[in-house]
């Protein structure tokens, strides 16, 4: 099966024919990374000013934007400067729920609206503990936010004004990662789960979800020898063009590239089409138990996110 499924869209909001539609969910949710090389996102003239290195805070990896509150954080922008960037992480959340909700409409009543972001920092070269190194390959796990087996939908769109490329590399498929670490993984308590929540390492429980996941993406990252002669597939993102993709399911490293606008939704299992292929679904048959906690406290999870 071929990594990238390529979509013809060329709209943020856009009427998808049922055969397109059911072409990129049947993609997407069997660990294909939906292509729009055709979709990019505009920024203006003015804009291009905040595709900088240097408007980043040394202290984050990326500039984050919360739609929930319009607040955008990591930035060392004068406040004039802020705005404008606040103003176009905003649009990009706008458009990527737009295409989210024409391309998938069944998701559209189920979705949990993540953080946006802008990264504007060159992958290659960066340094950084090996559980944040992302140019690791990965499936994608949150230490202090538990999403407690919601997905992970994540929407990219090079930005890049120079015409460069964000290189990715992907990995195995889901089910043969975690048939390869689960068994180096011991089980979490339930008072485990509750004294990491008490000292404040997470925002909400840790279900045994989290926890599995977790070690997961630590133990993919850490193994070097694994990273070394595990069978991976480089991409070429190009410049002006957009992807979509559940990273709690591909895995993936991204090796470089630089200026990357990138949104977050949280999904349920039960909202897909294919639920027999989520992470979920897959560590429960391995597992032969369930590894969520209750519904509301899970949507209280990733909206604490």
């Amino acid at each position: 099966m071929d990594v990238l499924k390529t979509i013809p869209v060329h709209y943020w909001n856009n009427t998808i024919s049922n055969e397109i539609a059911q072409t990129a969910i049947h993609a997407l949710e069997h660990g294909q990374i939906v292509f729009l090389p055709q979709l990019s996102f505009t920024v203006t003239a003015d804009e291009k000013e905040l595709l900088s290195p240097h408007i980043t805070n040394r202290k984050h990896k990326n500039i984050s934007f919360d739609p929930h509150t319009n607040r955008t954080q990591g930035d060392v922008c004068p406040p004039l400067q802020h705005a404008q960037l606040n103003a176009l992480m905003r649009r990009y959340y706008q458009h990527a729920l737009a295409l989210i909700t024409s391309l998938f409409p069944g998701y559209q009543k189920h979705l949990i609206s993540g953080r946006t972001s802008l990264r504007t920092v060159e992958i290659a070269g960066r340094k950084s503990s090996y559980k944040k190194d992302d140019s690791r390959l990965h499936v994608d796990s949150f230490a202090a936010t538990p999403v407690n087996g919601f997905r992970i939908l994540r929407i990219f769109s090079n930005v890049n004004p120079d015409g460069i490329a964000r290189v990715w590399q992907t990995g195995e498929p889901f089910a043969t990662v975690a048939k390869r670490f689960i068994p180096h993984i011991p089980s979490m308590s339930a008072l485990e789960g509750r004294l990491i929540h008490l000292c404040k390492m997470t925002k909400t429980m840790r279900s045994p979800y989290d926890h599995f996941m977790l070690n997961i993406h630590n133990k993919m990252k850490k193994d070097r020898d694994y990273q070394n002669t595990v069978i991976k597939t480089t991409i070429e993102l190009p410049s002006r063009s957009s992807w979509i993709v559940y990273t709690d399911q591909v895995s993936h490293a991204a090796i470089s590239g630089q200026h990357v606008l990138e949104q977050t939704f949280y999904l349920p299992r039960a909202a897909m089409h294919y639920p027999e292929t989520a992470p979920l679904s897959v560590l429960e048959q391995l597992l032969n138990y369930s590894l969520v906690i209750k519904e509301k406290e899970a949507v209280s999870a990733v909206m604490a996110e």
